[in-house]
């Protein structure tokens, strides 16, 4: 026996009677809406791609600009900062210039290969930084990397916005 659209007891009612609400009965939804559940994770991977760059280093510094491309990321790097007022950092922990080679080397361990990224403020003194850098040279470290900001005045290099090298004396 085949129930057709017309059929009273397949619209729910019989009969023509209605509860008083004007909608008849209705089963449980069974299906999930998981739209919410998108939406959610979307905010929080926005979240998370916007944060965890800011959490790698926490020693505000003012890098300097330069035409210098963005270095490939690598897992843990050291770094070594160095604020405008000359004071050091060893990540985010102060260190004295004395102690800068033996806590480089406990953190490294035997690696002195291992990447060494030194982040000085623009305003910190030529002397501080070229210190620092010599004794990370002379403590036996090899890779050793400056890291700057991007997006700085042009020394006249040919590059793809500038493919004509600026040269002395011209207007």
């Amino acid at each position: 026996m085949a129930l057709s659209a017309n059929d009273a007891f397949a619209a729910g009612g019989g009969r023509g009677r209605r509860r008083r609400g004007g909608r008849g009965r209705r089963g449980a939804l069974s299906e999930i809406n998981v739209t919410p559940l998108v939406d959610v994770m979307l905010v929080l991977l926005i979240v998370f791609m916007i944060s965890a760059p800011l959490l790698t280093v926490g020693v505000p510094v003012d890098l300097p600009k330069t035409e210098a491309g963005a270095l490939q990321d690598q897992s843990e790097p050291l770094t070594v900062s160095i604020r405008a007022d000359g004071s050091i950092f060893v990540k985010e922990d102060p260190v004295p210039f004395a102690n800068l080679a033996p806590r480089l080397h406990e953190m490294a361990g035997p690696d002195t290969t291992k990447p060494l990224y030194v982040r000085a403020d623009g305003k910190a003194a030529y002397a501080v930084v070229a210190q620092v850098m010599a004794a990370l040279s002379t403590s036996g470290f090899t890779a050793i990397n400056l890291i700057t900001d991007t997006g700085g005045p042009s020394s006249g290099a040919k590059t793809a916005e500038n493919p004509k090298p600026a040269q002395a004396g011209s207007p």
